[in-house]
């Protein structure tokens, strides 16, 4: 008889803020709704070796619970109303949800089930799903060799920087589905906690943001504006009646909006003066970032809105040097806060990040898409439903990768 493993996760809020922020406005008003989410590794195809320990730690993920001390950190911040805590309490993984097969070689994952609870599976599946695989592949590698390189980057930092100024420089972890392990990100993000003060603000893990004290970063995330493509009556008013669903859930807080569901240009479309007033802010995920940054300064002052009253939040694929590039060119000009991820919990020498997600492809039993800025990162597997999504908001039908 194989040893029982032990379990990658302690923790329920070992996960992205914004999931949790999701989860109560679905618990609020989206309870009957069912969605269907798959996984993709956009770098490569063989990992279907690990499904067996996959399957096995997410049969060990039923057993986390919100703790009293979890529960009482939460109710101490605005965000969270007391009905969805006292649900949260009583949730449990559902194992039955998930189904793993390896297809030839192919790591194959499909969750299925009501979106309030379905929703907390991504974030850490995938991390479970990174550090399976890097235990196997560099079993030689942990805290201490992510420490060092992340000391080199921050004297690379302060010697090519000295001269810039940093006054407004802002950055948060965001690095959780993809870290090299949970006890690299521990070690990564006490270290900046450390060394890289004032410009960590926070983090986007729960659990990391609980224990070492720091603000919890995240809003929503591409599902938000998917499920809405099947919840809206109307195609063409999907992302504006996404947009209100989260302002009915949140009118005064957690308002940076998400923009590369549909094209930033369809955003912009829908993104209107009262949308614009009520949001604080917007999220970059794919496309040129300064073009998009460009584009969201623009429109604002369109609108006749003082772009340095609204923030502008950066999270597609950075490194400090890539995130200090767009701090030179915006940070007269609008508040920035820079999501750091992969390029801060798994840069490792001789370590290889996995590029994986899990997406939404089905809400109520009909097909949703993700039409990014960035046609890699394009998801869906109706063609059918593309076309639609292209007449809907007007958008040049071009080749997109599914």
């Amino acid at each position: 008889m194989k040893p029982q493993a032990s379990p990658i996760l302690t923790s329920l809020l070992d996960t992205d803020a914004y999931k949790l922020h999701m989860q109560q406005a679905v618990f609020h008003h989206y309870r009957n709704t069912t969605v269907v989410a798959e996984f993709r590794c956009r770098s490569e195809d063989a990992l279907g070796d690990y499904a067996d320990e996959i399957r096995q730690q997410i049969f060990l993920m039923q057993d986390l619970a919100l703790t009293e001390d979890e529960y009482h950190y939460l109710a101490s911040l605005p965000f969270f109303h007391q009905d969805y805590l006292d649900w949260l309490r009583t949730f449990r993984f559902n194992p039955d949800q998930v189904q793993v097969t390896n297809e030839s070689g192919k790591l194959q994952i499909r969750i299925t089930g009501l979106w309030y609870e379905a929703i907390l599976w991504e974030v850490p599946l995938l991390a479970v799903i990174s550090e399976t695989i890097h235990r196997h592949r560099t079993p030689e590698i942990g805290r201490q060799q992510a420490i060092d390189f992340l000391h080199n980057k921050l004297a690379h930092f302060r010697a090519n920087y000295a001269d810039v100024d940093l006054s407004q420089f802002k950055v948060s972890d965001f690095g959780t589905r993809r870290r090299y392990s949970k006890d690299v990100q521990q070690a990564i993000v006490t270290v900046l906690q450390q060394s890289f003060s004032p410009y960590l603000i926070g983090t986007s893990n729960y659990d990391l943001a609980r224990r070492l004290n720091l603000s919890p970063i995240g809003t929503q995330a591409h599902e938000w504006f998917q499920a809405f493509q099947q919840i809206s009556p109307v195609l063409a008013n999907s992302q504006r009646a996404a947009l209100q669903g989260w302002l009915d859930e949140y009118p005064n807080q957690l308002g940076i909006a998400l923009t590369d569901c549909i094209t930033m240009d369809a955003f912009l479309h829908d993104f209107g003066i009262q949308f614009a007033t009520q949001y604080e802010g917007l999220r970059h995920d794919s496309g040129d970032p300064f073009e998009w940054g460009e584009k969201a300064i623009a429109h604002y002052q369109n609108l006749a809105i003082d772009p340095l009253t609204k923030t502008l939040v950066f999270s597609d694929n950075l490194d400090l040097d890539k995130a200090l590039a767009l701090y030179k060119r915006f940070h007269t000009r609008v508040k920035l806060v820079f999501g750091i991820g992969t390029r801060l919990t798994c840069d490792i020498p001789s370590v290889n990040p996995l590029n994986i997600v899990i997406k939404l492809i089905q809400c109520n039993g009909k097909p949703v898409a993700k039409l990014s800025d960035s046609p890699g990162k394009t998801i869906c597997q109706d063609k059918g439903f593309v076309k639609a999504l292209h007449k809907a908001f007007n958008l040049p039908l071009v080749k997109r990768d599914n």
